[in-house]
């Protein structure tokens, strides 16, 4: 069996630098050779190029820009009448993907709105979300670059985040789907069942410990030796990212990937 790949989400380590092409250093400096991130437009392109290009490291996932977070956006993939600046925000998203080489794109569906009940704005909401779906597969499909969607607990994260479960996100529009185990743990539980049942889907995972979003190696409900080892059989062969609040420094946390690129070398 192949070792696992993981990158590192410089939205959430090695925040103790300001600047995201910093943290590509950072990041190439304790052993990872590809990184993801949540979003990077405010920071200079080429900033980033240059970060990635004396590193070596691959930039492998961007999310789609989230909208006015301010105004509480989170993504606009599901929200009905903002299909133009879905699309906007999805150019944006190419430029930066083909600029750092980078072949997925997390296609945010967003909140349910403020003062609409979830029950009742559903099938809308699902509707205008295949809808964008559609327009990115065929965009993204141009370039080269896949698509993802990743279900998001609505539970303790965010409680208006409209998709929230793997069963929900599961759309033949769709080739490839985040499995965050984190979220999916919160949401369902099942881990095994639900990496088997959705493993020929699953497209890119990522990590941390349930409750508390920290280092998969602190106390919580996952046992990721396990799930590793769970996902070693299937012989998984795309990145998994460390999406995950350190406990103290970034890099005070990282004895368990080093433990574990330490035994399976």
């Amino acid at each position: 069996m192949a070792p696992l790949k993981f990158c590192a989400n410089i939205s959430w380590l090695f925040t103790e630098l300001q600047d995201f092409s910093h943290r590509i250093y950072a990041a190439a400096a304790a052993g990872f050779q590809a990184v993801e991130a949540a979003w990077l437009y405010d920071c200079e392109l080429q900033e980033l190029q240059r970060a990635r290009e004396a590193t070596g490291v691959d930039v492998v996932l961007i999310n789609t820009p989230p909208g006015d977070v301010k105004a509480g956006d989170l993504g606009l993939g599901a929200i009905p009448g903002r299909e133009a600046e879905f699309r906007q925000g999805l150019d944006l998203a190419v430029k930066y993907a083909k600029a750092l080489d980078c072949k997925r794109i997390h296609l945010m569906a967003g909140r349910v709105p403020v003062g609409s009940h979830r029950t009742a704005v559903a099938k809308e909401m699902e509707a205008i979300f295949v809808q964008n779906l559609n327009y990115a597969a065929d965009v993204l499909s141009k370039e080269g670059i896949t698509g993802l969607i990743e279900p998001i607990n609505t539970r303790i994260t965010d409680p208006r985040y409209f998709l929230d479960s793997p069963h929900q996100a599961v759309n033949e529009q769709m080739s490839e789907l985040f499995q965050d185990l984190f979220h999916w743990q919160i949401m369902d539980g099942n881990l095994t069942e639900n990496i088997h049942k959705y493993f020929p889907m699953i497209g890119h995972v990522q990590i941390a410990q349930v409750p508390g979003r920290n280092e998969p190696d602190s106390a919580g409900e996952l046992n990721y030796s396990y799930l590793f080892n769970t996902l070693e059989t299937y012989d998984y062969q795309g990145y998994i990212g460390c999406e995950y609040k350190p406990l103290g420094s970034t890099q005070q946390g990282l004895g368990w990937i080093k433990d574990y690129w330490t035994h399976r070398k």
